[in-house]
C-alpha cells in the first residue's frame, strides 16, 4: 500500500502515473461569507473584526445580523488511486492554503483503512520535506523512518531537527545521503550525527546524471535501470527488506 504524504508539493503521481478511482474535497476549516442582499449596512462586523479584514463603505455599508455566515473551506483534494505498483492514497493542497498537517493525517488514515481491504501487510509512505508540522504528522505512528538528506548546511540542519521528534516517538531511523560525493566533509558530519543519535547511514547515493535522465523520461530510477544511483537504491532496498 502506497501513501504520498507530501501534500504541499505533491509530485509522486508524476512518476507513478496513478489511475484515480476516488476524488474527495478536503475541508480545512470554515470561511466567513457576507450575503450582500441580507446586509443592512450597520457596519457592526467591520467594527468587531479583530483582523481588519472587513472594510466599511460609507455609501453601501457592511452587514449586520444573519448576513455573515460560515461555510466549509475546501483547501485541497485527496485521492484513492491504482498504480502499477499497487493501491495509492495521495493528496494535493491548494496554492497558499494551510492545514497540510491535517491533510497528511487524512491521507494516512485512509491508507490505514484501505490496506485492510487489499490485505496488504505494509504501508510505504513518501514523507514531506523539511521538519515542520506535516513531517511530524507523517512520522507519528510509523514503525520505521528513512531520512534522505544531502551534504549541505541546510540538509544537515533539517536532518537534526527531524531526528529529535523521531526519537521522541521511539521510532527506529535510518539515513541515506543523496549526492554524497559533492561534499565529503558534510557527508562525514552526517555519519557522525547519525552515530550520536543511535542511528546509522545505510547508503550513500552519488551524484548521477542518470537520475536526471530518468526524470526527463518520466521514469523512476529503478525503471531507468542504469548508473551508480540505481545500484545504491537497490542496496537501500535490500537493507530495508532485511530489517523489516
Amino acid at each position: 500500500m502506497l501513501a504520498d504524504n507530501d501534500v504541499d508539493a505533491a509530485d509522486l503521481h508524476l512518476l507513478l502515473k496513478p489511475t484515480v478511482l476516488e476524488a474527495h474535497d478536503f475541508v480545512g476549516g470554515e470561511k466567513a461569507m457576507i450575503d450582500a442582499q441580507a446586509c443592512i449596512g450597520c457596519g457592526a462586523c467591520a467594527e468587531n473584526c479583530h483582523f481588519g479584514a472587513i472594510g466599511c463603505d460609507e455609501e453601501t455599508g457592511i452587514c449586520q445580523i444573519d448576513a455573515v455566515t460560515t461555510r466549509p473551506n475546501v483547501v485541497g483534494q485527496w485521492y484513492v488511486s491504482n498504480t502499477h505498483w499497487g493501491p495509492m492514497v495521495h493528496a494535493r493542497l491548494a496554492i497558499a492554503e494551510e492545514n497540510s498537517g491535517r491533510l497528511v493525517t487524512q491521507v494516512r488514515g485512509v491508507a490505514a483503512e484501505i490496506v485492510k481491504k487489499y490485505k496488504k501487510s505494509q504501508i510505504l509512505c513518501d514523507g514531506p520535506p523539511g521538519s515542520g508540522c506535516p513531517v511530524i504528522a507523517a512520522v507519528s505512528g510509523a514503525d520505521r523512518v528513512l531520512i534522505v538528506t544531502e551534504p549541505t548546511v541546510s540538509g544537515v540542519h533539517d536532518m537534526q531537527r527531524v531526528l529529535d521528534p523521531i526519537h521522541h516517538f521511539g521510532i527506529p531511523v535510518r539515513i541515506v545521503i543523496n549526492k554524497a560525493d559533492l561534499n565529503i566533509e558534510q557527508s562525514e558530519r552526517i555519519e557522525a550525527i547519525a552515530r550520536e543519535k543511535r542511528s546509522r547511514v545505510i547508503a550513500k547515493i552519488p551524484y548521477d546524471r542518470n537520475v536526471n535522465d530518468a526524470l526527463i523520461a518520466g521514469k523512476t530510477v529503478i525503471e531507468h535501470g542504469r548508473g551508480p544511483a540505481f545500484e545504491a537504491l537497490r542496496q537501500i532496498w535490500q537493507v530495508l527488506r532485511k530489517e523489516l
